[in-house]
């Protein structure tokens, strides 16, 4: 396992993370029960990662939890990062709909106290704001009350999560430009690189690391999900089309034989072209069981994609018809 800065807090993260919250929620097509959960966070500690990135609105705090018992006087041998913003105290999760937001200082001060209890420490490494607007990232309260939690050691840094889904542009370049801000988290992948070749240019100039979900595609770049699959309304993928899932396959074959040149699967192109990205601090896989720790794993290496078969990945992506970007209603 290689590790690197995130971004200007100079705490060192795995390159490879953990993304918890599949522990918390059964929206990945499995539910995991809390036995193989535990087992999960060991075996990808055992495997040399140490960032462990959760929220808690997964599972309104289970994935919390099991992280506070697996690491459990383990402390200063990892970096945990949760994130807060949904007001899951006063709301019931119907579905996947949006929780009312809140981000005052009275709620940001009693969440972080919830989820240090739930993680079973005094401190939290990186202090995320979950899915925040263009208004939010615009309030300059809210990030002093960060750097007031962050003097006091009760958070190391923090960020701000992009989402939930792909796009955000104006609100990824608007937190880079947050004093304190370490890290920006967001979507991005070798079939979906807007808004990300935006925001890696900006960070690498604002010295901030890129936190990357989804770098699998929802599965298109691991084969779970082909032609044929059908998923479940339950699952956090039926928002792909049947129609997107051709198209992306359509974009994997064009992809195949830089892959099969530089003796790559897919999967391992796909997590290899982002970490090719110097401003890119850790890649945060969806997993649910301990072979895809392992397989995710063995891709931090060292060994990434050089500059010209980077640039050709990057021209292919330019040929293909646009998407939509969501953003927030007004970000004038």
């Amino acid at each position: 396992m290689k590790y690197r800065k995130l971004g200007k807090s100079g705490i060192n993260v795995s390159e490879i993370g953990f993304g918890a919250w599949t522990l918390g929620l059964d929206w990945w097509g499995k539910k995991i029960e809390d036995d193989e959960a535990k087992r999960m966070l060991k075996r990808a500690f055992d495997l040399g990662i140490n960032y462990f990135e959760t929220g808690d609105i997964y599972g309104r705090g289970k994935s919390e939890k099991l992280i506070g018992e697996v690491f459990s006087g383990m402390r200063n041998q990892v970096v945990l990062s949760t994130k807060y913003g949904y007001d899951i105290y006063s709301n019931e999760q119907i579905g996947h709909k949006e929780l009312p937001q809140k981000f005052t200082t009275e709620f940001t001060d009693f969440a972080l106290k919830q989820s240090l209890e739930r993680l079973q420490t005094d401190y939290v490494d990186v202090y995320g704001l979950h899915n925040p607007k263009i208004p939010t990232i615009r309030d300059k309260q809210i990030f002093e009350f960060l750097d007031k939690k962050t003097k006091e050691g009760i958070i190391k840094s923090y960020q701000i999560a992009l989402g939930p889904a792909i796009g955000w542009t104006q609100e990824g370049l608007e937190s880079m430009k947050v004093t304190n801000a370490t890290a920006v988290q967001t979507v991005y992948n070798i079939l979906e690189q807007n808004p990300g070749n935006t925001l890696i240019d900006e960070a690498e100039k604002s010295n901030v690391g890129i936190l990357v979900r989804v770098p699998d595609a929802s599965g298109i770049l691991t084969g779970k999900v082909n032609a044929d699959t059908k998923v479940s309304e339950k699952d956090h993928r039926s928002v792909r089309s049947g129609n997107w899932i051709q198209e992306a396959l359509k974009k994997v074959d064009q992809l195949m034989p830089i892959a099969k040149r530089n003796g790559l699967n897919i999967t391992e192109l796909a997590i290899k072209f982002i970490l090719s990205q110097k401003s890119v601090s850790s890649v945060l896989p969806t997993v649910v069981s301990e072979e895809e720790i392992e397989m995710f794993s063995a891709m931090s290496d060292g060994n990434y994609l050089n500059d010209n078969d980077k640039n050709e990945i990057v021209g292919l992506f330019n040929q293909w018809p646009s998407y939509d970007l969501k953003s927030s209603v007004q970000t004038a």
